[in-house]
């Protein structure tokens, strides 16, 4: 079946017999107000259609930061690296404040589950130790996440180096995630999905997780996830890129909350 593009600018069109690729050039001002460059993908898993900011950002591969830790999750589970997500990580004692910032909060035993809640990077390098290179070349190529690129020599690849993702390929990852098409037990799928639960209230469910890092002094933030409405379900992944000489101190926050002024305009939550 031929797939529609469309350009548009109003409120999106149904058209369920070619299940359209919606262009919403519009959205812009919505990463403008954040004084960033960025790009969203909104996917409607009932009427397979998508809604794209742009048709040429949306495809360029980005580090996936700590939205990384849905597929690190999934390995460690699948490869039984983790019993289950309660387990618990010791403190190492030190980390890299100037690569990952000073968080003392996360600076203390912790649940894996916990871990990805709060984003603590130095628990999934403990787990990416045990994991090995030739697991996360397997599983990425079964799962074909992003380029496979895993030539940064340091643990955390998906924060640092040739590694990389597109909004495009994030909502792609996440939609075998949705309909278990993914090389994973349905077990440890289930698991992840309830770790991902962000948000929930009588109206929708978002279940998601943030990324940022800060490589080649660029801020690359993310925000990808489900949305589960009574209705209806959603899958969005949300880039943002920002030159760190010009980094606005709300740039963290805009990632959801430019996700979810979109999310309003298309009436997809309230």
């Amino acid at each position: 079946m031929m797939t529609t593009q469309i350009e548009c600018t109003g409120i999106r069109k149904e058209n369920k017999k070619n299940n359209p690729i919606l262009i919403r050039k519009d959205f812009g001002k919505f990463f403008e107000e954040c004084s960033v460059n960025g790009s969203i993908v909104i996917y409607d898993i009932e009427e397979k259609t998508r809604i794209l900011s742009d048709s040429n950002e949306v495809k360029i591969r980005t580090l996936p930061a700590s939205t990384f830790k849905i597929p690190n999750l999934l390995i460690a589970l699948e490869t039984q690296t983790i019993q289950n997500v309660g387990e618990i990580v010791p403190w190492i004692g030190q980390t890299d404040t100037l690569k990952y910032g000073y968080r003392p909060e996360i600076y203390v035993d912790m649940s894996v589950q916990k871990a990805f809640e709060v984003s603590a990077g130095w628990v999934f390098i403990e787990l990416a130790k045990k994991i090995g290179r030739a697991n996360y070349q397997k599983y990425l190529t079964a799962c074909q996440y992003g380029n496979r690129d895993l030539s940064q020599k340091d643990i955390d690849f998906w924060n640092f180096g040739n590694f990389a993702i597109s909004p495009l390929e994030q909502v792609q990852f996440l939609n075998k995630l949705h309909d278990y098409r993914l090389p994973f037990s349905k077990k440890n799928i289930d698991i992840v999905k309830k770790v991902m639960l962000s948000e929930q209230n009588p109206n929708y469910t978002i279940r998601a997780k943030t990324g940022w890092t800060r490589d080649k002094n660029i801020n690359t933030g993310w925000w990808v996830g489900f949305v589960e409405t009574k209705q209806k379900h959603y899958i969005f992944a949300t880039r943002l890129l920002q030159d760190r000489n010009f980094r606005r101190d709300d740039f963290g926050n805009c990632r959801k909350s430019i996700t979810k002024k979109i999310l309003q305009e298309l009436k997809i939550i309230d």
